[in-house]
């Protein structure tokens, strides 16, 4: 039987496709059903429970659905189903790369055949390989497509010292060395800041600047864009993980991860003289 995971921020969206599947349940084809509301929730179950098949939607806060896949070891990586509202630039990025998908709303017609490709998957299990590639490529399809701005040039003041971050009733004003990284999903900007008093030692914090914005007053011996939605502070960097497809898993002080972009990637290796 398989083991199947449901990842959907819109708990509706979840019970539905839990429903669709029921019959599948009581024919025995498929067993436990796992259900997450975010990327980061999906990820941690994954480390705890083996998935043979994993549905993922592609719009969440925080980390959207590629975001996720691309924090997901090939070696550990489910069968992979998308799930979306009609989405052109998704569909294009899934019929380019043949990664299956499915669009909301949702049949129990459609979640069967998908169901059964994934079965014929798993039992091949020479495809995994060929799997992973059509994944890696629809990520390198999707970093092509949103093509990083080059370095700015330096701002007339020069560059900023420190960020305000609204917090409460309050204005924040944090040194940029307690920067970590700087993150945008679904038009949201979240910058992370080492804070010892927390557990893990750093925050998020909501901002209204756009990252393009944060990433021109930043000074760019300091910090560097490693994918199309993250900046990091070079000086925060602890471990750099080789990942997959050329990719690096960007581990900066306090756990805090980061996927870097192949291309990226590769530009951080000659900027480190790695």
């Amino acid at each position: 039987m398989l083991r199947v995971l449901i990842v959907d921020d819109e708990a509706p969206a979840r019970k539905r496709l839990e429903r669709l599947l029921a019959p599948l349940e009581k024919s025995e084809r498929i067993g436990a059903i796992h259900e997450a509301g975010n990327g980061r929730e999906a990820l941690d179950l994954l480390d705890k429970e083996t998935v043979d098949v994993l549905f993922l939607d592609i719009r969440m806060p925080e980390l959207d659905g590629f975001e996720t896949l691309e924090r997901i070891h090939p070696d550990h990586r489910p069968v992979v189903i998308f799930t979306t509202a009609y989405d052109e630039y998704a569909i294009r990025a899934f019929e380019a790369n043949a990664i299956d998908y499915l669009l909301k709303p949702l049949s129990e017609e459609r979640c069967a055949e998908a169901l059964g490709r994934a079965e014929k998957a798993l039992q091949a299990p020479a495809d995994v390989a060929t799997r992973n590639e059509q994944l890696s490529k629809l990520l390198d399809w999707l970093d092509a497509r949103e093509e990083l701005p080059e370095s700015p040039s330096p701002p007339a003041g020069g560059f900023t010292e420190q960020v305000s971050i609204p917090y409460r009733d309050r204005i924040l004003i944090v040194p940029v060395e307690r920067l970590l990284s700087a993150e945008i999903n679904e038009g949201i900007t979240r910058l992370y800041v080492a804070d010892d008093t927390a557990d893990p030692p750093f925050k998020q914090h909501i901002v209204s600047y756009t990252l393009d914005q944060l990433e021109s007053n930043l000074d760019p011996s300091k910090f560097m864009r490693v994918h199309r939605g993250s900046i990091v502070r070079i000086g925060a960097i602890e471990e750099m993980v080789p990942w997959f497809s050329g990719r690096f898993k960007l581990v900066l002080a306090g756990g805090h991860e980061v996927i870097a972009s192949r291309e990226r990637s590769r530009v951080l290796k000659e900027r480190l003289m790695i």
